[in-house]
C-alpha cells in the first residue's frame, strides 16, 4: 500500500443541498435550487490538504452504490489517495441540508448509518495499522462509532505524530469525550464546544478554559463571523475572520479551517500563524459554490492570507 504523509478517517459520503430563493418560509413549500456533491467532514478536510500539496490517504465506509462510485470519483479529482471499506449490499452514507438564501443552515439530515459498521476490529487490519505507522497527521471526524474514534486516536498517540478531529456537529462531538486528552486538535465551532463542555462563554478566550477543564490540550472553537481561538498546551490566540464580499455557502468551512491551520502546523508554524492559515483557508471555501474548493491551493492560501489580520496573543 502506498504510504501517504496524512491519513484521514471518518466521512466520505454525498451531500445533497437544497438552497431557499427568497425569504424563509417554515412550515411550507419554499422554491429553490437543488445540489449534489460528494462530501463528508473527513473527506472535505482529506480534498483541501490534498489540494494544498501533502500526500493523502482516506479511509472511509461505502456502499456498492452509484453514490459510492461519485465519492470514488472525487477523491481521484482532488488527488487523495482512496482506501475505502466497501460494503456492496449497503447504501452510501448521506447528508441533506436545507440553506437559506444568504447560505446559513436551516436544518439538515444526516443518514449515516453505515458509518457503525467501523467498528475497532477494522482497525486491527494490517493494512491499517500500516496506515497509521506510517503517518504524520492521523485526522478523524466525529461520523465514526465513539469507540472507534477512541481506539484510533489512541493507537496513534506518541511518536511526534498530530492526531486531530472535526466535531461534524453538537450531537456527534461528545464522542470524543474518551479521547480528549489523546488528541493534538479538536476544530469545532461554538455551539458544539458547547455540547462538548456543557459551558457558556462570554468571550472567545474563555473557551480555551473550558476546554482545558475538559481535558483538551488543543483546539480551535469558531464563532461565525466573530472571533475565532485556538489554544495548545502554551498558548491561546484569537483572532477576527475578515469580512468577506459574498458568502457563497458555509458548508465545509470548517473542514477548510482544520486543513489551513493543520497544514501550518506540519510546517512547524506556531499557533498564531497556524489559525491565520486556517482562517484564510475557511475564507476560500466560504466564496465557493463547493464543500472543498476546487480553489483551494498553496498558492491562493498565500494570497487569502493577507486578507486576515494577525491574531491576538493572550498567553
Amino acid at each position: 500500500m502506498t504510504e501517504a504523509e496524512i491519513a484521514v478517517f471518518g466521512g466520505a459520503h454525498i451531500d445533497r443541498r437544497g438552497r431557499i430563493s427568497g425569504i424563509t418560509a417554515p412550515g411550507s413549500s419554499n422554491p429553490g435550487t437543488w445540489f449534489e456533491e460528494a462530501g463528508g467532514g473527513g473527506f472535505n478536510a482529506a480534498r483541501n490538504l490534498a489540494r494544498l500539496g501533502h500526500s493523502v490517504r482516506m479511509v472511509s465506509t461505502r456502499g456498492g452504490d452509484a453514490a459510492g462510485e461519485m465519492v470514488t470519483a472525487a477523491a481521484a479529482e482532488a488527488g487523495v489517495i482512496d482506501s475505502p471499506l466497501t460494503f456492496l449490499d449497503r447504501k452510501t452514507p448521506s447528508y441533506t441540508a436545507i440553506l437559506e438564501k444568504d447560505g446559513n443552515l436551516v436544518i439538515a439530515l444526516a443518514d449515516m448509518d453505515l458509518y457503525r459498521l467501523f467498528s475497532p476490529r477494522q482497525l486491527q487490519r494490517r493494512a491499517l495499522r500500516d496506515v497509521v505507522a506510517t503517518s504524520r497527521l492521523i485526522l478523524t471526524d466525529a461520523n465514526l462509532p465513539e469507540e472507534t474514534i477512541a481506539a484510533l486516536v489512541r493507537s496513534a498517540g506518541g511518536d511526534q505524530r498530530l492526531v486531530a478531529g472535526i466535531a461534524v456537529s453538537p450531537a456527534k462531538v461528545i464522542r470524543y469525550r474518551p479521547c480528549l486528552s489523546d488528541l493534538s486538535f479538536l476544530f469545532m465551532n461554538e455551539s458544539e464546544a458547547r455540547a462538548l463542555t456543557g459551558k457558556e462563554a462570554t468571550d472567545a478566550s474563555d473557551w480555551a478554559g473550558h476546554l482545558r477543564a475538559a481535558g483538551l490540550k488543543g483546539g480551535v472553537v469558531t464563532r461565525g463571523g466573530r472571533a475565532a481561538v485556538a489554544f495548545d498546551d502554551n498558548s491561546v490566540c484569537v483572532a477576527v475572520p475578515p469580512d468577506l464580499p459574498a458568502l457563497a455557502d458555509v458548508t465545509g468551512a470548517g473542514d477548510a479551517l482544520a486543513s489551513g491551520f493543520l497544514a501550518a502546523c506540519l510546517a512547524g508554524l506556531p499557533l498564531a500563524d497556524c489559525l491565520r492559515h486556517g482562517i484564510a483557508a475557511a475564507g476560500i471555501t466560504l466564496r465557493s459554490p463547493l464543500a472543498a474548493s476546487e480553489e483551494m491551493s498553496a498558492a491562493n492560501l498565500e494570497q487569502a492570507l493577507a486578507l486576515v489580520p494577525a491574531p491576538q496573543l493572550l498567553s
